[in-house]
């Protein structure tokens, strides 16, 4: 009998760490949820605005915070709720989003997320020619982190077969005209545009099929096809060692994660974290804490 209090105190002193834990816990899940949220930076297609090796922070909040979109630890999606969106993506923002497949594809087998450039937003007209990016016909002005590899210029005319849309003749360097799809923007189809809107419209949601010279939506002949949702033009600041919207095409709204707000750390990913004098010694100190614009 005379154990039963010490055996209360230390229930007692459990349930008081226990829940000095959760209370942490619990603000950390929800900031990382819905408010900002660390990511890294595999390769260099945002060179050398963000550097191979960054670690950053996204705004999660400002776009409209979304519940989780798969279940944990798996690639199973699942209904999602969003929260009310305080501005949308403007042009030259960082975004961090989910990457919505490659060109072929009506979604990607695994989950990625991928930071670019917001280029072009819904309804605008873009186009590259030599390399130069042009916006509603107006030319946009190089990031200060922009970067240029030495390859050679690809002219006009020369079409790359794995660019988007499939059977254009663009090619990276010299791209479009193209107009960013608007949600309620008519889409005029034909046998000849087919291949250009067919995997767009099954990322949508429906079927599309092409019978002789007619278009079939969900089975049935169409001539036009009223765009569901907003879209964005993305690309990296390593122009021409970026696979961004020029391949695998436009970003709908509901894919952004956020805005890429500044590098919280940053080191070589080759060093193997075993090595861990190595790996410390590569600490890029100077990339730390730099605000991303």
């Amino acid at each position: 009998m005379a154990k039963e209090p010490a055996k209360s105190q230390f229930s007692e002193r459990f349930a008081a760490i226990r829940s000095s834990f959760i209370a942490p816990i619990a603000i950390a899940l929800l900031l990382i949820t819905f408010v900002v949220q660390g990511y890294g930076v595999p390769t260099g297609s945002m060179e050398n605005t963000i550097m191979t090796g960054d670690y950053l922070f996204a705004n999660k909040f400002i776009y409209g915070a979304k519940t989780p979109q798969y279940l944990p630890f798996t690639q199973i999606r699942i209904p999602y709720f969003q929260f009310p969106t305080l501005r949308y993506p403007k042009r030259g923002d960082v975004i961090v989003f989910d990457w919505p497949g490659n060109r072929d594809e009506v979604r990607p087998a695994d989950h990625v997320d991928y930071v670019k450039r917001c280029i072009g937003l819904p309804g605008d007209t873009v186009q590259v020619v030599n390399r130069i990016v042009y916006v509603n016909g107006k030319i946009v002005p190089y990031p200060q982190g922009v970067k240029f590899e030495p390859f050679p210029l690809l002219p006009k005319g020369y079409p790359d077969p794995q660019i988007f849309p499939e059977g254009s003749d663009f090619n990276a360097d010299n791209y479009g005209p193209i107009v960013v799809p608007k949600k309620g923007n008519l889409l005029h189809l034909s046998s000849k545009n087919f291949l250009k809107w067919k995997i767009f419209i099954e990322r949508e949601g429906h079927s599309c099929d092409l019978r002789g010279s007619t278009v079939f939506v969900d089975g049935k002949p169409t001539k036009e096809y009223p765009v569901k949702r907003n879209y964005y033009f993305m690309m990296g600041d390593n122009r021409e060692n970026s696979l961004d919207s020029r391949f695998w095409g436009f970003v709908p709204f509901q894919n952004i994660v956020g805005e890429a707000m500044v590098v919280y750390w940053s080191w070589d990913q080759q060093v193997p974290i075993y090595n861990l004098p190595q790996k410390l010694s590569s600490i890029k100190w100077q990339r730390i804490g730099i605000l991303l614009k």
